[in-house]
């Protein structure tokens, strides 16, 4: 077992706050997360101290006698926070809370260390180390919390009925831990979040969006995603991930369940990228499956136009979960362009398609590409090498058409305001579409992509608009 004791005496700025509540009078404890992951070995660059008395009051204290001069406080919550040699050091006073059935807002009233405890979600977030005089160091564990860690259990400490009543955020929570910790579930705790999962309605988008993506962050994402499925809970935060469950069986034709398929190609992308709006597409691109698909007796399932339709929900997506706007092009466009690169395959794919779909996949190719490769998910190996080898045959083209057309940053070589001048027009619509029609030459291969073809290429077509 560690020796808190001794890593607490190490850290300076434990000591300085144990002779400031000794100062004041008041009792001070480390809580949550950052014992839990010294345990588990985790990062640490964030710690929460626990003051039975004004949090606000104490943290102004410390920092003063730690020199600092930066102190953020939240009146309303009655927390503060300051950062210290890259620690984020946060203050809150011991406290009771919990949700009436409509509000979205805690109620919030001053308790002790123990309604503090009492309080908290999982037995594994319950643990403290008193930062007191009469006993600096000690371990405090009222609820098996070192027990559920080594059991890689996520446990309530109390009824999780009554948990998850007083605060339905914590269901997405439990998910969210298991995720990242790749603990499992005790299992009052499903049943509990299934009986519960509309009380979600009572919380903020925002924060259930928030909860949400740290399970896309997590090594993992497949095992919160499936337990928001099992427990009925994404139909109430994400009901078109929800509606990608089922399977259907029609004559000899059998299509796989696409949840299942979506969460394989989520894990994919994660086991190679950290970019979470990457995961996020993985997530999205056959989310317009379930209304486009349709039976034929020749080829069994289709659905097809799934990647249109499916980019073309994102922006009701994005605003109903309150995604930043900055992000939707990005996103919209994976979910689009990911069935483009296999149609590029095939030997009489001409330059001109390829070139097409670089210039209107852009700076993303890369993000594409591994996308694509995720979506692969045939238990079949000799399938798997064949799709990946194809993706490579792919590559191979993209790289070989950019080498050549350098199309890394493609727009037209005769800027607009060279067409104003030649043309002699005003800004107008028809700048536009001379551009285009240059731009149109170069991705159809009639000329090269430099100013000198480009500019030869205007003069001759210049009587068309004029």
């Amino acid at each position: 077992m560690l020796n808190f004791k001794k890593y607490i005496t190490e850290k300076e700025y434990f000591k300085v706050a144990s002779q400031v509540a000794e100062e004041m009078n008041i009792q001070i404890y480390v809580v949550g997360g950052f014992v839990r992951d010294l345990i588990l070995d985790r990062k640490l660059d964030d710690v929460d101290i626990l003051v039975v008395g004004n949090g606000l009051d104490f943290a102004k204290k410390l920092s003063q006698k730690l020199g600092v001069k930066k102190v953020d406080y939240f009146k309303t919550f009655g927390t503060a926070h300051f950062f210290y040699k890259d620690i984020d050091l946060e203050f809150v006073g011991a406290r009771t809370e919990s949700y009436s059935r409509e509000s979205r807002n805690p109620e919030v009233e001053i308790g002790t260390f123990e309604d503090d405890i009492n309080r908290r979600d999982f037995t594994i977030n319950t643990l403290a180390i008193s930062l007191n005089k009469n006993n600096f160091g000690e371990l405090i564990d009222k609820f098996g919390g070192v027990k559920d860690i080594e059991l890689k259990l996520i446990k309530t400490p109390l009824d999780p009925v009554e948990t998850f009543n007083d605060d339905p955020l914590r269901i997405l929570r439990a998910f969210r831990f298991a995720s990242q910790l790749n603990f499992k579930l005790d299992e009052t705790l499903l049943e509990a979040a299934t009986k519960l999962a509309n009380r979600l309605e009572i919380i903020s988008q925002e924060r259930v969006t928030e909860e949400f993506f740290k399970i896309l962050k997590s090594p993992k994402p497949s095992v919160g995603l499936k337990l928001l499925f099992d427990s009925g809970v994404m139909e109430v935060i994400f009901p078109e991930v929800a509606n990608l469950g089922g399977v259907e069986q029609r004559n000899d034709f059998h299509h796989k369940d696409v949840f299942l398929h979506t969460c394989q190609v989520v894990d994919n992308v994660a086991s190679v990228s950290d970019n979470v709006w990457l995961r996020f597409a993985a997530l999205m691109h056959d989310i317009a499956k379930p209304p486009t698909k349709r039976f034929d007796e020749k080829v069994g399932w289709t659905f097809h136009g799934h990647e249109e339709k499916g980019s073309r929900w994102m922006k009701y997506i994005f605003k109903r979960m309150k995604l930043p706007f900055s992000k939707l092009d990005y996103v919209r466009k994976l979910v689009r362009l990911h069935l483009r690169p296999i149609a590029l395959i095939s030997d009489e794919v001409t330059d001109s398609a390829i070139r097409r779909f670089i210039v209107t996949i852009g700076e993303d190719l890369e993000d594409m590409i591994t996308l694509c490769r995720a979506d692969i998910t045939s238990k079949n190996p000799k399938k798997v090498t064949r799709y990946l080898s194809n993706y490579e045959k792919v590559m191979d083209k993209v790289r070989d058409v950019k080498e050549r057309d350098k199309l890394r940053e493609f727009q037209s070589p005769v800027h607009g305001e060279e067409i104003m001048k030649i043309f002699n027009i005003p800004p107008s619509r028809k700048v536009g579409e001379i551009k285009t029609t240059i731009e149109e030459a170069i991705l159809d291969g009639k000329i090269g992509n430099n100013y000198k073809e480009a500019f030869e290429y205007m003069m001759k077509i210049k009587d068309e608009f004029t």
